[in-house]
């Protein structure tokens, strides 16, 4: 393909597949870009040096992220494109055979991309081993904006093994952020003037298990600050909300009542093959405790459908504890294989046709839980932070329609 001189390079876009996690390695990536003297392309305008931080989490996630790389390619051909993330982590070789991808930059070598992309090294594929990262490593924590929200990443990798996972391979042991550095960080967009702030990591709840804290101790230091109205919590394991930490779930009012909780599978069988150390029991005594002490809270789940072995029954099973439990919405995927995760060696496999019926199955129920909450909610008051543009967000995660100041919370009725 034609080649740009590195001389040239002035402007670059950084492109984010996936989760929230990404977006926030996304920032620190254009951080790293901008302290070089680069400037980020507007959107629709085309760069000196593209970015993609992929996903791996399913196979339609890595085939997104490959096809994100032809289109670039194809409007852009002079550009510089680096690809990074999660799948360049896991499948470095398969992204080197695309001749559209100039330079692979696995997690591995996150922290050194700016460096690499605008070296004239001949090397194609910086990689290594993402267990050989310390898990005692100081991890810095990452803070990004989702619309007028500052995301502040907290924790880095999973100690956690499911056997359905590849976010482990992908990103490491656990390595989180110092306590004072999140605290200062805190308190600089909170003197920014916003007043909800969010937490969250690859696996928020193992925060500081490596420092000798936890999660708690954190959310009790950040609850001390001034003119902070909102904390809201990403995705945690269920297994690990500790009696600490449901405590303040429960009890103070500046942590939003909107929890994801992801349970995978209604059924207990299916819970032990996933390695998820929970049962459907403990699960749902989880929920009817939040939901008894905060009756507004929002409850939402991850469900994932045709993990190997899996039958009618068990999926019945499933069916029947998101029926029964009063969850916010539900998050469905279909079982994907994916390399070094245990579940790939269990037989037999749930064919693609039976998945597809199931999935949709439970995204149909998953907008009927939906639109029961909300209806549950009406006549309520609750807060909310706007958002910019023309939406607001309550505290228990509803959108709606709204204009106001973006990142302050407000005191709002459902009608």
């Amino acid at each position: 393909m034609p080649e740009k001189s590195d001389k040239t390079l002035k402007t670059f876009r950084v492109f984010t597949l996936g989760c929230r996690s990404n977006s926030s390695d996304s920032a620190q990536i254009a951080s790293q870009f901008i302290s070089e003297g680069l400037i980020p392309a507007s959107e629709g305008k085309e760069a000196d040096i593209y970015i993609v931080n992929t996903c791996a989490v399913t196979s339609e996630a890595e085939r997104s992220s490959r096809q994100l790389i032809y289109k670039l390619r194809r409007e852009n051909p002079f550009a510089k494109i680096i690809v990074t993330g999660c799948l360049s982590q896991i499948k470095p070789q398969s992204l080197l055979n695309l001749k559209e991808a100039d330079i692979i930059v696995a997690n591995s070598h996150r922290e050194q991309i700016s460096k690499i992309a605008l070296s004239e090294t001949s090397q194609k594929v910086f990689h290594k081993n993402i267990f050989s990262l310390s898990e005692k490593l100081s991890y810095n924590p990452v803070l990004y904006f989702e619309r007028s929200r500052p995301f502040i990443k907290i924790q880095e990798g999973c100690n956690h093994f499911c056997s359905f996972c590849v976010i482990p391979f992908a990103r490491g042991k656990l390595r989180s952020a110092p306590l004072d550095a999140v605290l200062n960080l805190a308190k600089e967009v909170i003197n920014q003037g916003f007043e909800e702030l969010v937490l969250c990591g690859t696996q928020l709840s193992q925060y500081g298990l490596d420092m000798g804290l936890n999660l708690a101790s954190l959310l009790r230091e950040l609850l001390k600050l001034k003119d902070l109205r909102l904390i809201r919590l990403s995705s945690m394991h269920p297994k690990e909300i500790t009696p600490d930490l449901l405590d303040i779930m429960l009890n103070c009012e500046t942590i939003a009542p909107h929890f994801h909780l992801p349970l995978q599978s209604g059924s207990d069988r299916i819970l032990k093959l996933m390695r998820r150390e929970i049962s459907v029991i403990e699960f749902s005594s989880l929920v009817e405790t939040i939901l008894g002490k905060r009756p507004n809270t929002a409850i939402g789940t991850d469900i994932i459908v045709g993990f190997p072995t899996e039958t009618e029954e068990d999926f019945k099973a499933t069916l029947r504890v998101i029926e029964e439990l009063p969850l916010a919405y539900i998050h469905p995927f279909s079982f994907s294989e994916r390399p070094y995760i245990k579940a790939s060696y269990i037989n037999p496999k749930v064919p693609e046709r039976i998945k597809k019926q199931r999935v949709k199955i439970i995204k149909d129920l998953g907008e009927k839980k939906r639109a029961e909450f909300e209806l549950k909610n009406k006549n309520t008051k609750l807060r909310a932070v706007a958002l910019s543009g023309d939406e607001i967000l309550t505290e228990n995660y509803i959108k709606l329609p709204g204009r106001a100041t973006p990142g302050k919370v407000y005191e709002i009725c459902l009608i």
